[in-house]
Formats: C-alpha cells, structure tokens, sequence
C-alpha cells in the first residue's frame, strides 16, 4: 500500500477521533466557560471527575453560578458533597439567597442539616418572611370544630385561626405542625371549660386567644406563634342538663332496684310468717287433742267429778252463745 494512503488514512482516523473527542467535551465545555464568565470559576478536570462521580454536573455548576452572583460561599466540593449525600443542592442554594436578600442568619451547615433532616429549607425561609396561616382544627383531621363545655354546662364549638413564623435555630428536631394543632386544641378546650358561662365565651372570644398565647404553646417546636385568632364559636347542646337526665335516669334505675329488692324482702317474710303460723296451729290442734285424753285420765284417776264437767259444758254453751250474740260467729276469736 503507498505511504501517501496510509497517511490520509491516518489522517481521517485521527479527524474522527478529534471530532468525538470535541462533541463528548463540548457539553463540559459549555459549562465551564457559563462558569468562567460568571465569575463562578469550576475546573474542567472538576466537571470531568463528576461525570464519572455519577453527580448532575449541571445542577451543581448553576447552583454555584447563583450562589457566587448572590454573594453566597458555596464552593464546588461542598455542593458536589451535599448532591451524594442526598441532599437537593438547588432547593438550599435559592433558600441561602431567599435568607440572605431578607436578612436572615442562615449559613450553609444549618442550610444542608436542615435539608438533610428532611424539611423544605426554601419553604421555610419563606414561611419565615411571609408567616402562614394553620386551621384548628386541621381539615385532614376530619373535624370541622374544636368541642368544649363551658362550666354552666353548654357546648360551645370553635374554630380558630393559628399564624406562625418558622424558627430556623429549632428547625431540625423541632415538632411539627401537627403539634401546634393539637396544643391550640387542647389551650382552646382548657380556656373554653374554664369559662363560669358560655356566654362570657360568645361576649368575649378574644379571652380564648389571649389565654391560648399566655401558655406559650410554641415551645420545643419549629415555628413561632404570632397570633391565634378565633374564627367562629358556635353553641352545641346543653351537655350539663343531658348528663343531670341520665344521671337521674340512673338514679331511678337504682332506687327501682332497691325497691324491688325491699319488696322481695317483703314477700319472704310474710311467707315465713304465714309457715310459722301454720306451724302454731298446727301445735294448737296437737295440744287440742290432749284435753280428751287429759279429761279421761282425770275420770279415772278420780281429780275431776260429772258435776264438774257438766259445769265445764254450760260454760261453753254459754261462751258460743255471747259469741254467737256478737256477731262473731261459733269458734270465731276476737281480736
């Protein structure tokens, strides 16, 4: 083969490779010089070594353009570290900007241990500029009011209205909205019973946000209470005179229990009488038949005369005659 088509092979072979070489730089190549004119200066070799870090070179390059032009220190390392970690870079880069532009203390490591902890770190620079409203009780809860009895013993049924700011220092490990509901809540239900009458509730519901604020319900959690206002009371049923109906409704029930074991009693006890009663009679009829006997024996052995039972006779002809006059009949006993 002549040398002269060897070389134009050559050539051709190192054209290609130089034209892959350029289109598999080109998207690096962009990047870096978008860095280098921003004043956000990233390394090529960094760029490369990402690529195979499997990193998003682009939205770790950006997120260094903005921070620079914002006049943040974010460094390339530091935001390529964050990426591997987990963490979204752009969401904490935009919250260090929203932060710095409304003079809030935040620096990178509360940023990325905030972001890393699983909160919205944008969402709450934003809260903390612009505080949002919290409904108590919360509409995923299901229920529409908080319920509370004042001391007279009547319902009431509240709505209220919590304004928070977010507290960046308490952030990580502070508690959540949930737990300022169900403090809200339970201050609601607190001031509401200790009310002397729902009425002093209707007259004065700013009372319940003044007591609710005075308990410091924001303590140990992220945000910070600014306001509770009171959207609505509505009045419930009379639970004091439901609780006196059943109460007596109870009552009744026990008496009619007692009673009816009182009656028992009773009925036990005449029917031990009546027994005993007939046992007695019975003794009088056993005692009845001796006296024939007894009067026999008498005869014989001479202690009693005809004459006197005769006398014995008239005597009880004479008793069932003034009975019979009294109207008491024959064998009949006066009482």
């Amino acid at each position: 083969m002549p040398q002269n088509t060897i070389l134009i092979i050559v050539a051709i072979i190192g054209v290609l490779i130089a034209i892959v070489v350029f289109f598999s730089l080109f998207q690096f190549l962009g990047l870096w010089f978008q860095a280098l004119l921003s004043g956000a200066k990233v390394s090529l070799v960094d760029i490369i070594a990402m690529r195979f870090r499997k990193v998003d070179i682009r939205a770790v390059v950006l997120s260094r353009i903005r921070a620079v032009k914002a006049g943040i220190n974010a460094t390339t390392n530091q935001l390529e570290t964050h990426y591997l970690a987990g963490g979204r870079i752009v969401n904490v880069v935009n919250a260090l900007i929203a932060a710095q532009k409304a003079r809030i203390d935040l620096d990178w490591d509360t940023a990325v241990a905030i972001d890393l902890a699983g909160r919205d770190i944008f969402d709450a620079v934003n809260t903390s500029v612009n505080p949002k409203v919290i409904d108590c009780p919360s509409r995923e809860s299901g229920r529409t009011t908080i319920d509370a009895v004042a001391k007279d013993g009547i319902q009431l049924k509240a709505r209220a209205r919590v304004t928070v700011r977010t507290n960046l220092a308490r952030l990580v490990g502070g508690a959540t909205e949930e737990t300022v509901i169900a403090r809200v809540g339970e201050g609601i239900v607190s001031a509401i019973g200790s009310a002397d009458s729902h009425k002093q509730v209707l007259e004065n519901p700013d009372n319940i946000s003044k007591a609710v604020i005075q308990r410091g319900l924001d303590a140990g959690t992220a945000f910070e209470i600014l306001s509770i206002d009171i959207a609505d009371v509505d009045v419930g049923e009379n639970i004091g005179a439901k609780l006196q109906a059943d109460q007596a409704e109870a009552d009744k029930r026990r008496f009619q229990a007692e009673a009816e074991k009182r009656r028992a009693m009773a009925v036990a006890q005449e029917q031990e009488f009546t027994a005993e009663a007939q046992k007695n009679r019975a003794l009088v009829v056993l005692a009845e038949a001796e006296v024939p006997k007894a009067m026999a024996e008498a005869f014989r052995s001479g202690n009693l005369g005809i004459m006197d039972y005769y006398r014995m006779k008239n005597i009880n002809a004479d008793t069932s005659m003034r009975s019979s006059i009294a109207g008491e009949g024959p064998g009949k006993q006066t009482t």
